[in-house]
């Protein structure tokens, strides 16, 4: 075979291994993906609030620009940055890079929502409209997608400037589309400052819960109190909050922190998906009353008790609370659960999290799809990242992971797959 038909070979070979579709994915993502969180918005206060709606609901123009809205995001980002630079909390490391050392991150996200609480409290004692957030959704969402596309083109290209062990394995394919979106440096920091662990749990998740604040005051300003329903989405959405701040430092085990690079993959995601599709509910409850679980507590306790014995297992083994459970030795050395809630299926944290999932739409009855649209993209989505966690685990563990396969073969959901 000629040499340029090797190269050929292998550049397509090369391809075939990317993530999300490769190339065709990284151009469609972030056209469809801001297309469809504005969509979303527009449809959760329309009157039918169908999927199938056809022409869509589209806003006009000035719904979606009002110049309070980009004040307020960079507002918030602002407070958040100032939080996690003050000397609250604990300092941890995270897994070890690939030159042997390890980064140090401030677990301070719990103190973040504690404080952002108390600053909420004190606005509507001071009388300041937080059901306005409704009014400005669509705003918002246009500067949160504007904010993640800048943010892209700047660690897309100030990543040219970090060394090579610093760079993601998947995100230095040398096209410029790819690597932008799934991010080529993998831990960019500015001095001390994280990019991406300030990003992952702190101004887009809190920001969710704001945001459902906000629908219910809404919804006491239309009806003069909240809904049954209106409380439990926001109780359960906040509890899923608090806890994931509380258990900051397992997130320095996850696959994006420690796999994906920084791109707009994450960054679109943290900023701008997370906090306006994952409340939804909470927005389709303000135009939508319902009148009226035991589930939600289920999913939590699964996904919290499976969570923190990997996070325990991955930073001591010889800990009391996991050296009772069974192991496979793997040839890098280290070794794989395969018995407490890692012996009932592979993913017990995405079982428990799409469990929670579910809880949060059922208060919002079953007459409309909507709702429901946060537990039909998370299934794909968990089932997709599942999927490249097997491709990962299967190169890394080898004959290892096929025995943990053969051990416990369902990978989600048990009996079912």
């Amino acid at each position: 075979m000629r040499p340029n038909s090797q190269a050929l070979k292998h550049k397509l070979s090369h391809d075939s291994e990317r993530e999300f579709g490769g190339t065709l994915g990284a151009v469609c993502i972030p056209i469809f993906l801001p297309l469809t969180v504005l969509f979303l918005i527009c449809l959760s206060r329309s009157p039918e609030a169908s999927l199938f709606q056809w022409p869509p609901p589209l806003p006009s123009a000035d719904q979606l620009w009002d110049p309070l809205a980009p004040v307020l995001l960079l507002g918030w980002f602002a407070l958040h940055a100032v939080i996690y630079l003050m000397p609250l909390g604990k300092v941890s490391e995270g897994l070890v890079l690939r030159d042997g050392t390890r980064l140090k991150y401030p677990i301070n996200g719990f103190h973040g929502l504690c404080i952002s609480g108390v600053f909420l409290m004190l606005l509507l004692g001071l009388g300041a409209p937080l059901g306005y957030l409704f009014e400005l959704l669509l705003p918002l969402a246009v500067c949160a997608i504007a904010v993640s596309f800048l943010f892209s083109i700047y660690l897309y290209i100030r990543s040219f400037w970090a060394p090579s062990h610093a760079l993601a394995l998947g995100g230095n394919t040398g096209n410029p589309l790819y690597d932008f979106f799934i991010g080529r440096e993998l831990n960019p920091r500015i001095g001390d400052f994280d990019l991406k662990y300030f990003c992952e749990l702190r101004p887009g998740l809190i920001g969710w819960v704001v945001i459902n604040l906000g629908m219910l005051m809404k919804e006491v300003e239309l009806r003069g109190s909240p809904s049954l329903a209106m409380i439990l989405v926001n109780s359960f959405q906040l509890l899923y909050v608090a806890d994931a701040l509380w258990n900051e430092e397992a997130v320095l085990t996850t696959m994006d922190i420690v796999h994906d690079g920084f791109g707009f993959m994450l960054v679109f995601g943290d900023l701008a998906w997370v906090p306006f599709t994952y409340g939804l509910q909470a927005a389709f409850l303000v135009v939508h009353p319902q009148t009226l679980t035991l589930f939600c507590c289920i999913g939590y306790y699964i996904f919290r008790q499976s969570n923190s014995q990997k996070n325990q297992f991955r930073r001591d083994p010889t800990h009391p609370s996991v050296t009772r459970l069974e192991t496979i030795a793997t040839a890098t050395g280290k070794r794989l659960l395969v018995s407490g809630w890692w012996g009932l299926v592979r993913h017990p944290n995405y079982l428990g999290d799409l469990l929670m999932a579910l809880a949060w739409s059922l208060p919002c009855g079953f007459s409309y799809l909507l709702p429901y649209f946060y537990v039909i993209y998370f299934t794909v989505l968990l089932i997709h990242r599942e999927a490249r966690d097997e491709r990962q685990c299967r190169a890394k563990y080898g004959l290892a992971w096929d025995t943990y396969c053969r051990r416990v073969p369902y990978r989600i959901f048990p009996y079912i797959y």
